[in-house]
């Protein structure tokens, strides 16, 4: 039921994220791939790939790196983008990031970004990454952080489901490092900071409807003090909200 709730959201986003700020953005884009360290002749997996931005950018730095999504329009979108790229070593196709179809330990590296919170049970997406990547291969995961504090945990949720029905739930850092460790995958690097993006893109993007947003409106008059990951207030004259994002280098 969760995975059509997802592809049914994803259908709808697929050209607003293609093009969204939080896609493209340096931090979130560039610092990842240097954070994987591609090198030429590697084989790599990008997996809830959506529109093949992360795919593109590791394109010309190895021999090969597929794209794997569970929702077709994403798909669609990838093989577009890449196409008008003139990228030849980027392919794409309809898959789960869960119950991956390929052979164990045959990837130099493969990526997941933005994917883990959409993921019931999501040690099964660390599991599969360090099922099909080599001994001494790299996973690179990157997603934002859920707060310790239960309160400020619960209430972020709410927003983000409210705003996203392909919402499933955000981790914390230690729940993170507890997955990653259970799937046999050990930390190399890890990288937290802090993003700021548009509140009215971001709230658009989800779908959200006009019920919705008023009681995610209705959420955010009663922030809680303790909240650190997921924040909303002024810059530059724009409402913005801020998010912890962790990304990290996992060793096979």
């Amino acid at each position: 039921m969760h995975d059509e709730t997802t592809v049914e959201a994803f259908t709808q986003q697929a050209e607003t994220f293609a093009s969204s700020a939080i896609a493209h953005a340096s931090e979130t884009l560039d610092g990842l791939v240097r954070l994987a360290d591609p090198r030429a002749g590697e084989r790599w997996l990008d997996v809830a790939c959506g529109p093949g931005i992360v795919c593109r950018a590791l394109a010309p730095h190895v021999a090969e790196v597929h794209g794997i999504d569970l929702t077709p329009e994403m798909v669609r979108v990838a093989r577009r983008e890449t196409a008008a790229a003139g990228l030849d070593n980027a392919t794409f196709g309809v898959g789960d990031a869960t119950a991956l179809e390929l052979p164990d330990a045959r990837l130099d590296g493969a990526v997941a970004r933005f994917a883990i919170h959409h993921i019931p049970l999501p040690g099964r997406l660390f599991d599969e990454l360090a099922r099909v990547v080599r001994p001494g291969g790299r996973v690179v995961v990157a997603d934002h952080l859920l707060d310790d504090d239960a309160g400020a945990a619960a209430w972020s949720q709410e927003i983000e489901r409210l705003r996203d029905p392909s919402h499933w739930a955000c981790l914390t850092l230690e729940r993170l490092h507890a997955l990653a460790a259970g799937a046999g995958l050990r930390l190399d690097r890890e990288i937290v900071f802090a993003v700021a993006l548009d509140f009215d893109d971001w709230l658009a993007r989800g779908g959200a409807d006009p019920h919705a947003r008023g009681l995610v409106e209705r959420a955010l008059a009663r922030p809680p003090a303790t909240g650190q990951c997921f924040r909303v207030g002024e810059r530059d004259g724009r409402c913005v909200l801020e998010l912890r994002m962790w990304m990290a280098r996992l060793r096979r």
